[in-house]
């Protein structure tokens, strides 16, 4: 999928197109794989927050409010790629 197919799916509001890039882009091709990397990653992430432990939320309040939405965009996909990574089931070859 060429970067000119995603800008029109996104001036077009077709949030499938979209979120189908997403998936194969993460499943290296494959949809289903896809949607199990993005849970793999919402799992790793979820797992050391449910003892509750103290985490540095001023750091992460002061990065939403003073970075841009490109540079998040672009911590969102390594943080990603992070969690699915300590999930311990990688299938990536980690460039993004």
């Amino acid at each position: 999928m060429s970067l000119q197919y995603l800008k029109e799916a996104a001036a077009a509001g077709d949030r499938e197109k979209l979120i189908r890039y997403v998936r194969l882009h993460f499943g290296d091709g494959n949809e289903e794989a896809g949607r199990a990397e993005i849970d793999k990653a919402w799992i790793a992430a979820l797992e050391p927050l449910l003892d509750v432990p103290p985490t540095d939320r001023a750091f992460i309040l002061e990065t939403l409010a003073t970075k841009d939405v490109a540079t998040l965009a672009h911590l969102f996909f390594h943080l990603h790629f992070h969690f699915v990574q300590r999930s311990g089931d990688w299938i990536h070859d980690g460039r993004l």
